[in-house]
């Protein structure tokens, strides 16, 4: 089908690429002006904002409860931002929603970010705070099932770099992977998967937008041939904890996260791969106030309800 029409709006008020270098403290600036105020924002039962000591240090969070219960799942989010923006603020709203769409308490961690952290400082803070949570189930009111963890664009890389290090370092406590428009290959051949071209330019997110804006990433230290940063090139995917890959109609990444979701069957893993039509890479950020892309919060619910 065609791009959303309310999408398509949108798309044709944005300026085309000028080629200009990317500006992460104007472009951080940008993102954070557009945040809701609180007021606007939708309720939960309890926001509460804290810096934890981790096995990374130091790491600020912002914990969800959806509802007041005795206990809840748990749920650690990662935002995306191409390793370099997002935020505790500018992904709260997706935060929200996964609470009230999943009632399980979230958990979303302010990882250190590019270039000013060298790689793998927000990966280790990502996997400190799952950790973390393991660890502090009576404080959490954890029922004691489900561990998920999720993440959108470059917050799904490390959603499968940490389920690859949980699985390599003996730790089984993470249940559910869910993986929005994932980021799984770093390595930016217009020819390794055929959504690089059929999607390159007009969606939003652009084909040759891609390595500019993980400059930041990979020049902090990030190497694409290792696993822990281009995920799908991990050789043994066996053993990982099931998976619901949402990906986006329009979206030059829409390729690599459906292969590595039909690379999970294949290796065993409870793996789900969902194609949203008509969305395109961001949805869950920036339109997921479309009724048929709030969805993904509910396919989400769904999903960490499956034994």
């Amino acid at each position: 089908m065609a791009i959303h029409p309310e999408i398509a709006k949108i798309l044709a008020t944005l300026p085309a690429p000028d080629g200009s270098p990317l500006n992460p403290e104007a472009m951080r600036a940008h993102e954070e002006s557009m945040v809701a105020p609180l007021e606007e924002r939708l309720p939960l039962h309890s926001v509460e904002d804290l810096t934890l000591q981790t096995s990374a240090g130091q790491v600020p969070v912002r914990i969800y409860t959806p509802v007041e219960a005795e206990t809840y799942g748990l749920l650690v989010y990662f935002h995306g931002g191409a390793f370099f923006l997002g935020s505790l603020d500018t992904h709260d709203h997706v935060a929200r929603s996964l609470a009230r769409e999943t009632g399980h308490k979230v958990i979303s961690v302010g990882y250190r970010r590019a270039p000013e952290a060298a790689f793998p400082a927000g990966l280790e803070d990502c996997y400190g705070v799952v950790r973390w949570a393991a660890g502090q189930g009576q404080r959490l009111g954890w029922d004691g099932k489900n561990l998920a963890i999720a993440g959108d664009s470059s917050g799904g890389t490390f959603v499968a770099a940490v389920a690859a290090k949980a699985h390599d370092d003996g730790f089984a406590g993470i249940t559910h992977q869910v993986l929005f428009y994932p980021s799984l290959d770093l390595d930016f051949d217009v020819d390794r998967y055929a959504s690089l071209r059929e999607n390159a330019e007009g969606y939003g997110l652009e084909t040759a937008g891609l390595k500019p804006f993980n400059s930041f990433y990979l020049e902090s230290g990030a190497d694409p041939a290792d696993p822990l940063v281009s995920p799908i090139k991990r050789e043994d995917l066996s053993g990982l904890p099931p998976a619901l890959v949402i990906t986006a109609e329009y979206d030059p990444l829409r390729d690599e996260g459906e292969l590595y979701g039909y690379r999970l069957k294949e290796a065993g893993v409870d793996a789900t791969v969902s194609r949203y039509a008509g969305s395109n890479h961001g949805f869950v950020q920036n339109f997921s106030w479309i009724p048929e892309f709030h969805r993904a919060f509910r396919e989400t619910g769904d999903f960490l309800k499956r034994d």
